[in-house]
């Protein structure tokens, strides 16, 4: 069986959890198998919502929401790495049966520590891995990039946000 690609979201742009979430349904669609794995968020967007209906889609995340990486103390980034490295570890390993796997923010989940990235890369270049993977992320590492087969850059150019308008559900998340 051939080698599944790499496919790199990355960008200060809005999109990036959309484009992967599309990707596990085009996957299932398919009749495929997805791993969807969760980093830095609580799995409960809208399209998460609509995803864990889907058989053939696994959805993967934290039982405890740590909050912003910026609040973090000490001991909460701890918790964290514990949590977010087992969570990585749990995707890899059903991964292995999977023809998708989604790592999503996981380039921050490396970036802040909380997965190391060498086991990313381990596992990106494991010579069994046939399972197409999706990243997603801002600040991507050079070593992710490098390694990417697809690299989409979302790149904001205006925002409602920036007007001071929040995160509306079933749009932002």
């Amino acid at each position: 069986m051939n080698k599944g690609l790499i496919h790199l979201y990355c960008g200060d742009g809005k999109g990036k959890t959309s484009a992967a979430s599309g990707m596990a349904l085009r996957c299932a669609g398919a009749g495929g198998r997805v791993i969807f794995a969760v980093f830095l968020k609580d799995g409960t967007s809208s399209e998460m919502e609509m995803l864990k209906r889907c058989p053939e889609i696994e959805i993967l995340c934290c039982a405890e929401n740590f909050g912003f990486t910026s609040q973090m103390d000490g001991r909460t980034r701890e918790m964290a790495r514990a949590a977010y490295s087992e969570l990585f570890s749990k995707a890899a390993a059903l991964g292995a049966k999977a023809d998708m796997v989604i790592l999503d923010e996981i380039c921050a989940a490396c970036r802040h520590g909380f997965v190391g990235e060498d086991r990313l890369l381990a596992f990106l270049d494991d010579p069994e891995r046939t399972a197409e993977v999706i990243l997603t992320g801002r600040d991507p590492s050079g070593e992710m990039t490098s390694r990417a087969d697809y690299i989409t850059c979302m790149e904001k150019k205006k925002h409602p946000f920036d007007r001071g308008i929040g995160a509306r559900k079933g749009i932002e998340y």
